[in-house]
């Protein structure tokens, strides 16, 4: 289990789970973009990224070791769908 003030608890207080399950196939947990900002804005102080923006993508990356979904996809492909400017509205 990872220290309390780190990223993937955060993320999983945030979820409300104990531990995740570690396969994509039986993969529950998601979290919605707003969730996202929350743990970056929590972890403010411990991420490298200068802007929010940059900090949820951190944790986005995270969300991929830890088998976690971000708004009902995989963590790569909504860090792609980012890039491509489809969560853009959350960070205006």
């Amino acid at each position: 289990m990872s220290a309390r003030n780190e990223t993937p608890h955060m993320i999983l207080q945030t979820l409300g789970q104990k531990k995740c399950n570690g396969s994509w196939d039986a993969s529950t947990e998601n979290l919605s973009m707003d969730q996202v900002k929350q743990v970056a804005e929590k972890q403010k102080d411990r991420l490298t990224g200068a802007t929010l923006y940059a900090r949820s993508r951190e944790v986005m990356g995270t969300c991929v070791a830890m088998r976690v979904k971000v708004e009902g996809m995989e963590p790569k492909a909504a860090l792609q769908a980012m890039k491509e400017g489809r969560f853009d509205e959350h960070f205006e």
